[in-house]
Order: C-alpha cells, then sequence, then structure tokens
C-alpha cells in the first residue's frame, strides 16, 4: 500500500507539472530556436518540466527504493525520515545541472552562429541533423548500458546503495546521470524541435516511457531510433511537412513573439521567445518593426 501511495503521489505531482507547464508555456512556442529566455525562467520551469516528463517513466525505481527502505523499516532498523524523498531530489539536481549545460551551449551557440542557423539558411539542416544524431545514438552501446540500468531497478539499487538520507541523495544523483546518459538524446531533439511546446514535451515524454516502461526493450529503442531518423530527414528537407512543427519564420511563430513582449510590465526588455533560427526579418526586405500580419 506504501508503494501504491507513493506511486500515486509521483503520477499526481507530474500530472500538477503537465498543468504549471501548460500555463507557462502557453503561446511561448516559435518553433525551432525558440529563445529560452532569462535563466531564472529557465532553471524554474525546466525543473518543472523534469517532473513532468520523467516522474511517469521513474516511478518503477523509486517505488522499489521505497519498498527497500520499508523492509529495512519493518525488521527493525533505522530508517531516517525522507529518504525516498532525498532520492527522488538527487535525481531531479542531475537533470537540472544536465539543463544548465543544455542552456549554455543553446546560448552560445546561437549567439556565435546566428547567420549559419538562420532558419533560411542552415537553421533546418541543423535541427534535422540533431533529430538524427538523437536516433543514431539509439543504437550506440552506451545507450543500451545506460538504458539497462534505467530498466533494472533492483540491480542499480544493490549496487549503487547508500545508507542514510545524503546516500539516498547520492544515489538519486546516480540514477540522475544514467537517466541523462538514456534519454539526453531524446531531450536534445526536443530542443531542435522546440524546447517552449508542450505538444513536443508530451511526445519526447511518451518515448522516454515507452523504452523504460515496455517489457520489449529492443522493439522500442529501435521503433524510436526509426521514428526520429524519418522526423529528422523531414525536419531538414521538408520542415512544413511535420505535423505539429512551427517554422520559425510562420505566422505563428510571429504571434508568439508579439505576446511574449505584449507582456512586458514597465517597458523592460525581457530577453524572450521569438526564435534565434528564423534569421532577420531585415535580411527579407522586410521594414523594420513590421511583423508578417500587419
Amino acid at each position: 500500500m506504501v508503494q501504491l501511495g507513493l506511486v500515486g503521489l509521483l503520477l499526481g505531482l507530474a500530472a500538477i507539472a503537465w498543468v504549471v507547464t501548460g500555463d507557462r508555456m502557453a503561446g511561448m512556442d516559435a518553433g525551432p530556436g525558440t529563445d529560452l529566455d532569462a535563466l531564472g525562467f529557465y532553471v524554474t520551469a525546466w525543473v518543472v518540466m523534469m517532473a513532468a516528463m520523467m516522474f511517469p517513466s521513474i516511478w518503477p525505481m523509486v517505488a522499489m527504493y521505497s519498498r527497500i527502505q520499508e523492509g529495512k523499516r519493518a525488521r527493525g532498523r533505522n530508517v531516517p525520515l525522507g529518504p525516498t524523498a532525498a532520492f527522488v531530489g538527487g535525481y531531479l539536481l542531475t537533470w537540472t545541472a544536465w539543463g544548465l549545460f543544455a542552456y549554455a551551449v543553446y546560448e552560445i551557440g546561437s549567439s556565435t552562429w546566428p547567420d549559419a542557423l538562420a532558419w533560411k539558411r542552415g537553421g533546418p539542416y541543423f535541427a534535422g541533423g540533431v533529430v538524427i544524431a538523437a536516433a543514431l545514438y539509439q543504437l550506440t552501446p552506451l545507450k543500451n548500458a545506460c538504458l539497462k540500468r534505467c530498466r533494472s531497478p533492483m540491480m542499480f539499487l544493490m549496487n549503487a546503495w547508500q545508507p542514510g538520507r545524503i546516500g539516498a541523495l547520492r544515489m538519486g544523483l546516480a540514477h540522475g546521470a544514467w537517466c541523462v546518459g538514456c534519454c539526453w538524446g531524446l531531450m536534445a531533439a526536443l530542443f531542435a524541435l522546440g524546447v517552449m511546446s508542450v505538444g513536443w514535451m508530451v511526445f519526447i515524454a511518451a518515448l522516454i516511457a515507452a523504452e523504460k516502461l515496455l517489457p520489449w526493450r529492443a522493439l522500442a529503442s529501435y521503433g524510436i531510433a526509426v521514428l526520429l531518423l524519418a522526423m529528422g530527414l523531414l525536419v531538414a528537407f521538408t520542415p512544413s511537412s511535420v505535423p505539429g512543427l512551427i517554422l520559425p519564420d510562420s505566422p505563428e511563430a510571429a504571434r508568439a513573439h508579439e505576446m511574449h513582449h505584449g507582456s512586458m510590465v514597465g517597458g523592460t526588455q525581457h530577453h524572450g521567445v521569438h526564435s534565434k533560427l528564423s534569421g532577420s526579418m531585415h535580411d527579407e526586405g522586410m521594414p523594420a518593426g513590421h511583423m508578417p500580419g500587419h
């Protein structure tokens, strides 16, 4: 019953996180290259995103950890309060560190090569290439090794067990590291498709859950690789044919940009939501300050 309640709690928190994410990201999807906004906004949004996307797929690991702790407590062993929360907290800390790394890479890349990554130039090929790279990573031995540990809670816990809350935190950090090793390619694909898009978040979260929870590990991994390969080629060569993909030079992306700037308070410039892959409007001969649809 304790484990059942814990699973319900994780799924409930994930549901709340999805609602919060949907509210915060409403109207912010400008497609590939969407600005990540200020660091403070990004970090808080990222942590909530990770809870929404990852909690539904880590419940077997968390439930097994809690079951072991309850077994120790039933045998009269001293078990501190809160080790399960520390374990989950460590897991989120690892993903937060990866999110900060991704933020740095994303910002440095978009600032260093803005012309090369403009959507009218190399943007589609770069975005599609990232998705294709994620597909190829699905087939590597490293991916397989990381996924094996994510899918085998007992094996991981027996090999990584450390007592106490600090031990639980360290175990959560370690499990998070294996999870990052397993899923970083899928997360990179999310950045390439539109990291502010709730639809793409749901899609990537479903892929993660499928390869971690379905009984057919190889079929799930190879199937996801084929799907990502096809999507990457479409993004690179015919992006308008990808369902749900907002093109950075589209009216939808322009509206996301306008919505962002319309929410400024006190005239303060808030770095934000328009797509960095959209390219300069002036390069297309458009007057300054003019947006499509005006």
